[in-house]
C-alpha cells in the first residue's frame, strides 16, 4: 500500500526537519470551540499534524462538530487517532489504522479494524496503517484495550514488537505511555527500538517539559504527539507559550538528530574502494531478474 497525501507529508517533513510534533486534541475533553481553541493555537505556533481522538468518548456528534470546527481553524493535516470503531469522521483527512499489537485481545488485534474498514473506504479517508505498542503505566488506553503493557525497562521487548510492527506492514510505529503518564520514557528507551526499525516512529505520553522531547528526538523518536500538557483551561498565553518551547525544542532536536545521522553515515562510507575484480560475484537464481 503506497502512502497517501498525509503520508507523503509526514515522510516529508521528517526528512527536512527531523522530527515533527502532533498535538493530539481529545473531543471528550475538549469538545468543539474548546478543542478548536487549542487547535488553532497550536497552529498558529508551529505544529506540524493535528490529531483527533481519546480512549472513551471521542466520537459521534461531539466528534463530527470538533472536528469540523478544528478545519475551519487550521491549514495542517487533521488525522484521527481512534480509540473505538467510533472515532471516525468524514471531516477529517486521514486516520491512523491502527492494530494494538501487545493487546491479549482479539478484538484491538483485528475485529475492530474488519468492523471499521468499510465505513472509512465510503467515506473516503485516507488510510495510514500504524502498529500501536502501549508501554507501562498505560492509563485509560492500556485499560481500555486489554493490553501487554511492556515494562519501562525493557527497550528490547518495545524493539522486537515494534519490528514485528514493521515487518506485519505498518508505515509508522506508535508507542504510547498512555494520556497523563507521570513522565515519557527514557531517551535510551527510544534509541533501542528506532535503531531496529526503519520506519518512522511516534512516541506519546508524559512529556511535558521541553528538555524532554527534545532528549527523545536526539534519541531516535520521528514524532512527539502531546495532548493532555497542551489542555488550555483559563490561562491561553502560558499554553502559547508552551506549545512554542515544544515545537522549538522538537525542531533543534530534528536538527541535531539529522546531523548525528549525517556523520554516522560519513563514518560508514569505506575508506578504498575495491577494483570490481576483487569483488564477489554470485549467480543470479532462477526466480531473480
Amino acid at each position: 500500500m503506497k502512502p497517501g497525501k498525509v503520508g507523503k507529508y509526514i515522510r516529508r517533513k521528517i526528512k527536512e526537519e527531523g522530527a515533527l510534533l502532533f498535538a493530539l486534541i481529545d473531543p471528550d475533553k475538549q469538545p468543539m470551540e474548546k478543542g478548536a481553541k487549542v487547535a488553532e493555537i497550536a497552529y498558529e505556533c508551529g505544529v506540524d499534524l493535528i490529531l483527533v481522538g481519546g480512549s472513551i468518548g471521542a466520537q459521534g456528534i461531539i466528534l463530527d462538530k470538533t472536528t469540523k470546527m478544528i478545519r475551519d481553524k487550521v491549514d495542517i493535516p487533521i488525522v484521527l487517532f481512534p480509540g473505538n470503531i467510533g472515532t471516525i469522521t468524514p471531516y477529517a483527512d486521514a486516520i491512523e489504522f491502527m492494530f494494538l499489537i501487545n493487546s491479549s485481545d482479539v478484538y484491538w488485534l483485528s475485529t475492530a479494524q474488519i468492523q471499521s474498514a468499510p465505513v472509512i473506504k465510503k467515506i473516503g479517508l485516507e488510510v495510514i496503517p500504524c502498529a500501536y505498542i502501549i508501554l507501562e503505566p498505560g492509563q485509560a488506553a492500556g485499560w481500555v484495550s486489554h493490553a501487554n503493557l511492556i515494562p519501562r525497562d525493557r527497550p528490547d521487548l518495545a524493539a522486537a514488537t515494534a519490528l514485528a510492527g514493521e515487518y506485519m506492514g505498518a508505515h509508522m510505529i506508535i508507542m504510547d505511555s498512555g494520556s497523563g503518564a507521570p513522565e515519557p520514557v527514557t531517551p535510551e528507551f527510544i534509541a533501542t527500538v528506532k535503531k531496529n526499525i526503519s520506519i518512522p516512529l511516534v512516541y506519546g505520553g508524559g512529556c511535558r517539559k521541553p528538555e524532554q522531547v527534545k532528549a527523545l528526538v536526539e534519541a531516535g523518536a520521528d514524532a512527539i504527539q502531546i495532548g493532555t500538557a497542551f489542555e488550555i483551561e483559563k490561562d491561553e498565553e502560558k499554553a502559547r507559550e508552551l506549545i512554542k518551547s515544544m515545537v522549538k525544542a522538537v525542531k533543534e532536536g530534528g536538527n541535531n538528530k539529522k546531523e548525528n545521522e549525517n556523520n554516522n553515515k560519513e563514518i560508514e562510507k569505506p575508506l578504498i574502494k575495491l577494483p570490481r575484480f576483487f569483488r564477489f560475484q554470485f549467480r543470479k537464481r532462477k526466480w531473480e531478474f
